[in-house]
């Protein structure tokens, strides 16, 4: 019974719970992330470029040219599908962007709420001090 016990203590630790709201609320960021990807961003990069659609883009290894990726595909050609690279670079740009936006925001609301007001010490300065030592210095040497 005291694996179960601690089994138990381990899976209410506030770490695990936070852990496991991550992971759901990643996977939900993914979902939109990937929306505004495929659904906005790409559209107007292929605007951009002149209608080009990335996801279509290969290079045949066996030296022919096929009309497209499903082509090359049904005949078992060996392709380079650069295009796919292209938008998982774009696609992880834009997470990134995102996260940093929402990192950004919560690093200034956190330090707004945690940040005291830093005052300056009231009392004498650091020359008054030094003065009033050496002054003392010189009472006690002569």
């Amino acid at each position: 019974m005291a694996f179960f016990k601690d089994f138990k203590a381990f899976l209410m630790k506030g770490d695990i719970i936070a852990l496991a709201t991550a992971v759901v609320v990643g996977g939900a960021f993914n979902k939109i992330v990937s929306s505004v990807v495929a659904d906005i961003i790409m559209p107007l990069i292929g605007v951009i470029t002149g209608g080009v659609d990335f996801s279509q883009k290969f290079i045949s290894l066996d030296g022919n040219e096929y009309e497209s990726l499903d082509a090359a595909k049904e005949a078992e050609a060996a392709v380079l599908t650069y295009g796919n690279v292209i938008q998982a670079i774009i696609y992880f740009v834009i997470v990134a962007f995102f996260i940093f936006l929402v990192l950004r925001a919560y690093e200034r609301t956190k330090t707004a709420k945690e940040a005291p007001k830093v005052t300056e010490p009231k009392g004498p300065s650091q020359e008054q001090l030094l003065t009033e030592i050496r002054d003392e210095l010189r009472k006690k040497n002569s």
